[in-house]
This record gives structure tokens, C-alpha cells and sequence, in this order.
């Protein structure tokens, strides 16, 4: 029984992936090659559609932001300023190296772990909120 379930706890240890935003990447800095899942906002201005199906882009959680690096096909829905999780790999340099990409499906929904680091770091808006004012206007 002791056997059995060692097996599966080590199974389990490596199918699990945790979630972070870019804040808890930056102050935590886990090991290149760690497999996660990466979520916030898409950063206006920094969607770059490189040759064939690569493309990069920022992850933010509106306190910090992370470049993010995905060959694939993008979710019809993936767009700036917009949640979307990104899973992969931490990459020596720096830049989060995805090889899945979700994006919300309707203006309602947003995963449970990217609004949780938005309302931490602030920058929640809860729906139906006026948006608010820039400073000076």
C-alpha cells in the first residue's frame, strides 16, 4: 500500500502545474525548465506576430509584466488587454517559453487565478464598473 501510493504521489507531482502571475515569477524566480502556468492581461502594445505561427507578447498583472514566446495557432478570442493563461517554461533568459495559450471565452468569464492576482495587485475591475479616470482628465 506504502509503494502504491509513493507511485502516485510522484505521478502526481509531476503532472501538477501551479499558477503564478508575473509578480509572484519575478519575486520568486523559480528554476528555468519549471513548468507553470502564467496568467494576467495581454499588454497593449507588446502583440508581435513574428513568421509563421510564432508570436510574443507581455503578460501583465498591472503591477509587473513578463514576455512571452508561443508557437501555435492563438485562441480566436487572444487579443490585447485581454486574460488569458499561458503554459510552459521559464527560460534562462527570461522569457516564459508557452506551448498552450488560453484566452477568456465570452467578456464574463476570466480564470479564477488571473482574477485572483488582478484584485491582489489592485487592478481588478469588477463587471459593469465605470473605468477609471486618467489623471488630469
Amino acid at each position: 500500500m506504502g509503494i502504491a501510493s509513493a507511485l502516485v504521489l510522484s505521478a502526481l507531482r509531476t503532472q501538477v502545474t501551479f499558477f503564478m502571475s508575473p509578480s509572484d515569477v519575478l519575486k520568486n524566480q523559480p528554476k528555468p525548465g519549471t513548468r507553470f502556468r502564467l496568467g494576467g492581461l495581454v499588454e497593449a502594445g507588446t502583440f508581435h506576430k513574428g513568421t509563421g505561427t510564432t508570436s510574443t507578447f507581455k503578460l501583465t498583472d498591472g503591477s509587473q509584466s513578463l514576455p512571452v514566446a508561443y508557437s501555435g495557432i492563438l485562441p480566436d478570442l487572444f487579443k490585447e488587454g485581454q486574460g488569458a493563461v499561458a503554459e510552459g517554461r521559464l527560460e534562462a533568459d527570461g522569457v516564459f517559453a508557452a506551448d498552450t495559450v488560453l484566452a477568456k471565452h465570452d467578456e464574463k468569464y476570466m480564470p479564477p487565478e488571473v482574477a485572483a492576482a488582478l484584485k491582489k495587485s489592485g487592478h481588478w475591475q469588477e463587471q459593469g464598473a465605470k473605468p477609471k479616470a486618467a489623471p488630469g482628465t
